[in-house]
């Protein structure tokens, strides 16, 4: 929301009052609503279709969505069109006030308002998954949640104040990211809100709902996730006019936050619980305003913003939070602490640069490359530059095929921060673990082929599951290989797991038939794992885990002389040109083997079919043996209609 800065006055301001006409929605009648969605508007009129239109398109029933939209003194027509909308749309109510200068007394009134078991808070210029209330209230019904985080999408230019990706019914705000977005958009038990007299700082742009959210994490008892959807959309404005990116009075600003700092601190006590929050304050709120804003301002204007953030720093910046923070708010923390203003604002101009300057690899870490890096005329400890335990594989896998009985694939990898000189393809299986090397190009592109029957240091793989990983390596100042002699060491490498998207290059997952060295064929199949995703490699000489054969379907007849026959159809990647196939009849105690002939199509695809010049009579189960050297298998045939095993009656013909 975008608001005037002028104030509303208290709560019993003559203008917080429904308009008449608009309070459709209100029949006593009505059935108590689930949800209530409380909507803060001021002059949002463009994105109002937008916003509420999600709301009304719910697939949650209508009848158990409330809607209270509070018109904050806009002065753009938003008012009219929420009267327009309360009179065709009976569950919304609009409440039309003078401008309160926040969302805090908007979302306030909604709440004081509110009927249903459960509010959610929209701001007007967002707006919902299409399920997205449905799925939260069932998440909150079935594990009693007081407090629902829907998954959030940045769009328009603004990101995601954090990436929640693991559905859970209950998080803890030490081991999970929850504490990092205490926005306002997600759903709160209202009976929750009201036992503990939750409400919002009225009459603040920025960060109004930070003790509504600081108190409701603290206090609440169950906590969960919805990760598998996508539920809230946060939307950038194209005029630039989010209240997040408005200009403020900072040292004012600062001030606030050391009030909503010192209501934390007398909630959780010192220590590395309160620690892990604070990290999360300076990164969102303390450290925020040394960036753009700070370099806007004149010496004054400067030094009234030290002066405001010092006292927070010098009473929350412990060990711990400092080891925590990233290097450049690391450096400006130091820099606040020990009174340093021209190596802060070095370090602020040096973020607002348009090409960052790369970190400095050496003796296995990494630095990052900002001003007075043992700079003698700047002492600067090494350990506020050091980014070591930071760099991680930015990475993407781009194809996964298999060619023959080798697996090829390619992506894209690199070291954040600090590029890459060498990729490899790590499989790792029960402590063991082996690298192939891959290609890796200028344009940070590589390409890996693992064979099985060679992946091993020139020896096949041993069977099982085996994780696939990349390994990226960069080498730091001097450590560039000589035109003759060994390889370098690398300075710096880490690995990751290759995880495809759910949409993505891996999509030859069906079990195939590979080499695998002297022992001869074995079965290998691609798989992700649960819940992550992470990509593996599933080597299975048993036929156990990965049975060959899915599509196979047969029919069984009788020809016009009274011989039965049999017929069967199936893919088999990779299978071997000399491989046998052969019908096989089961019952309870025998097992005939038949002639059977096999033709080979394109695309690993089999046609098998029998004819019986006699037998024994009875009903038998179909199976197709399949031989390819040491590998046999007996694959169950199923009926055409696929209603379960295919049998095949033989008459007696000796009457």
């Amino acid at each position: 929301m975008s608001h005037h800065p002028d104030d509303a006055g208290g709560p019993d301001h003559p203008g917080a009052a429904p308009r008449p006409g608009a309070t459709a929605g209100s029949d006593p009648a009505r059935t108590a609503p689930t949800v209530t969605v409380i909507v803060p508007v001021h002059n949002t009129r463009r994105y109002l279709d937008r916003s509420l239109g999600s709301v009304f398109a719910q697939t949650l029933d209508r009848h158990r969505i409330e809607v209270i939209a509070v018109d904050d003194g806009s002065t753009d027509g938003s008012g009219a069109w929420l009267d327009a909308a309360a009179a065709t749309h009976p569950h919304l109510t609009v409440v039309h006030q003078p401008p309160s200068g926040g969302a805090g007394r908007p979302r306030n009134v909604g709440l004081d308002r509110a009927t249903g078991d459960y509010v959610f808070f929209l701001d007007s210029d967002d707006h919902l998954g299409p399920e997205a209330l449905q799925r939260l209230v069932a998440m909150a019904e079935e594990y009693g949640s007081d407090i629902v985080y829907g998954r959030i999408v940045g769009t328009g230019g603004r990101g995601a104040p954090v990436d929640l990706r693991t559905t859970s019914p209950r998080v803890s705000l030490h081991d999970s990211p929850v504490y990092w977005t205490l926005a306002a958009y997600k759903l709160f038990r209202r009976s929750f809100v009201e036992r503990h007299a939750l409400r919002f700082v009225e009459g603040r742009l920025l960060a109004e709902d930070l003790p509504f959210g600081i108190t409701a994490l603290l206090r609440a008892e169950v906590v969960s996730v919805l990760a598998d959807y996508d539920c809230y959309y946060l939307h950038g404005r194209d005029d630039d006019s989010n209240a997040s990116r408005q200009d403020v009075d900072w040292p004012a600003y600062l001030a606030y936050i050391g009030t909503v700092l010192a209501g934390l601190a007398a909630e959780v006590p010192p220590g590395p619980d309160r620690d892990r929050l604070l990290v999360r304050h300076f990164h969102g709120e303390i450290l925020m305003p040394f960036a753009a804003p700070y370099l806007a301002r004149d010496e004054a204007g400067r030094r009234a913003m030290r002066d405001a953030a010092r006292p927070l720093v010098d009473r929350y910046l412990t060990d711990r939070v400092l080891a925590a923070l990233p290097p450049g708010l690391r450096l400006r923390a130091h820099c606040l602490r020990a009174g340093l203003d021209a190596e802060l604002a070095a370090v602020v101009r040096a973020d607002s640069a348009a090409a960052p300057a790369p970190p400095r690899i050496e003796d296995g870490r990494a630095y990052a490359g900002y001003p007075h890096f043992r700079d003698p005329e700047h002492p600067l400890p090494d350990a506020l530059f050091d980014l070591t335990d930071r760099i991680a594989v930015r990475q993407r896998l781009d194809g996964a095929r298999w060619v023959g009985g080798v697996l090829h694939l390619r992506g894209t990898a690199t070291l954040r921060t600090a590029g890459a000189d060498a990729v490899d393809l790590v499989l790792h299986r029960s402590g063991a673990h082996h690298r192939i090397p891959a290609a890796y190009g200028p344009d940070g592109t590589w390409h890996a082929a693992l064979d099985p029957a060679t992946a091993a240091g020139g020896a096949p793989l041993a069977d099982g599951v085996w994780g696939l990983k990349i390994g990226v390596a960069v080498h730091g100042a001097g450590e560039a290989a000589a035109a003759e002699g060994p390889a370098p060491v690398p300075a710096l490498r880490r690995e990751a797991w290759l995880v495809p998207e759910a949409d993505g290059p891996v999509t030859d997952t069906a079990p195939r038939i590979v080499s695998h060295g002297p022992a001869g064929p074995t079965v290998a199949a691609l798989f992700r794992s649960s819940p992550h995703g992470h990509l593996h490699l599933d080597l299975d000489h048993d036929g156990a885990r990965r049975p060959l054969g899915a599509d196979l379907h047969g029919e069984a007849g009788c020809t016009r002389t009274g011989r039965a026959t049999v017929a069967a159809r199936l893919t088999l990647p990779g299978c071997p040109t000399d491989a046998g196939l052969q019908f096989v009849l089961r019952d309870g105690t025998r097992t005939v083997a038949l002639r059977t002939t096999v033709e080979r199509a394109a695309g690993d695809r089999y046609r098998a079919h029998s004819r019986l010049r006699g037998g024994p009579p009875g009903t038998w189960r179909v199976a197709l043996r399949l031989t390819a050297g040491g590998l046999r298998r007996e694959l169950p045939v199923r009926s055409a209609d696929g209603t379960g095993p295919l049998t095949l009656t033989v008459p007696d013909r000796r009457g």
